[in-house]
């Protein structure tokens, strides 16, 4: 296994008199990191951050960071023989996640709040953390690749493109890269399953974490309504010449390019959420059509390494494909129109499997605006 946990160069060698520092969140993919670290010679620390504690999300399948979840990562540590320590962060996660997820709803946009926590208690709290025990190096569970570039380390796509996570990792900094490890990005999730089997860790079953972990039962719309009751205000459903076509009990439903749940009939075609106005409560519909975007308008942009060594892809959404890009200023330019990109979503750019970088989308421009541009 040793070979699979680099610590210096490719190989992992030098681990003798080392200190790992893993962040434990009480999962599979995790607690397989922990059992790489221990079992490659060097003295290993499980850090286990409880990040929130509200109710049955403690007790429910599939979330993380809480009661469980915690109970289940010391056991792990127990199992492999290594120390293990919680960090109460639930006020800064509170302050820093949650609260902004529930105002980026109440403004119109639609937050991704896993890149949050990891710019913030996750990956900037965890590597204080690391750093004063001592570490070495700070490994965690995420299916993203570590490779040594010519300018140093860089940030590269996951072996197994079903679990890849780099689009939630793309604010990353070149100085946490250069701490930062990923055993994982190599192997696939049937294969960590099989080792935490082989090595009788008591989560080799457990179901994965959900992507919203603090969000009960996934009804983000509730909890937003609970944090901030103006969400709940409802408004009116129009077209983009401003005709009323229907009503809606809070803008925290809706988000850009959605159909489901507009319930208006008797349309010559499909309706689709182009636009959220939060001043005048309304969510604007159109034909598909409409949705089309030329460019986007990033802020806080984070660049990863040097260069990129060839043509510029991005993503705008976790789960959609990579579309040819090139960037103008902070202005993202589409090669063929995008559908469906949202404001308070990320960004992110590739070179081929590398990660180059990216961004928060902060406005949208017209496909065909952009052309004329």
């Amino acid at each position: 296994m040793q070979d699979l946990f680099q610590l210096g160069g490719p190989g992992g060698s030098g681990f003798a008199g080392k200190r790992i520092v893993v962040a434990m969140s009480g999962g599979v993919d995790s607690s397989v990191v922990a059992a790489l670290a221990a079992s490659s010679g060097a003295e290993v620390i499980g850090v286990t951050l409880q990040l929130y504690d509200h109710g049955a999300a403690t007790k429910r399948a599939g979330s993380c960071c809480a009661g469980q979840d915690i109970r289940d990562a010391r056991a792990v540590a127990d199992r492999l023989g290594i120390a293990h320590y919680v960090f109460d962060h639930e006020t800064r996660f509170r302050d820093s996640v949650i609260d902004g997820f529930a105002d980026e709803y109440v403004a119109g946009r639609t937050p991704i709040p896993c890149v949050r926590c990891n710019m913030g208690v996750k990956f900037t709290d965890l590597f204080r953390l690391a750093k004063e025990l001592g570490a070495d190096c700070l490994a965690t569970g995420h299916y993203v690749r570590r490779v040594i570039g010519a300018h140093g380390p860089e940030l590269h796509r996951a072996i197994d493109p079903a679990r890849d996570q780099s689009y939630f990792l793309f604010a990353t900094t070149t100085d946490q890269l250069d701490f930062l490890r990923f055993p994982l990005g190599d192997m696939e999730k049937p294969a960590v399953r099989a080792l935490a089997a082989d090595l009788s860790l008591s989560v080799a079953a457990k179901p994965d974490s959900q992507d919203i972990c603090f969000v009960p039962d996934g009804d983000y719309a509730s909890l937003v309504k609970t944090l901030r009751p103006e969400a709940a205000l409802g408004g009116d459903i129009v077209d983009l010449s401003g005709a009323v076509l229907g009503s809606h009990d809070g803008i925290v439903g809706f988000t850009i390019g959605q159909r489901r749940g507009l319930e208006i009939g008797g349309q010559a075609e499909p309706l689709y959420v182009i636009r959220l106005d939060p001043q005048a409560r309304r969510v604007i519909v159109g034909p598909r059509r409409a949705l089309a975007v030329g460019g986007a308008r990033l802020s806080e942009m984070n660049l990863i390494g040097g260069g990129a060594p060839g043509p510029l892809t991005a993503k705008v959404r976790s789960m959609a494909r990579p579309v040819p890009v090139k960037m103008d200023g902070d202005w993202l330019r589409f090669d063929a129109p995008e559908y469906g990109v949202s404001p308070g979503q990320a960004a992110v750019l590739y070179s081929g499997d590398r990660v180059i970088g990216g961004g928060w989308i902060e406005e949208t421009i017209a496909a065909k605006m952009a052309q004329a541009a």
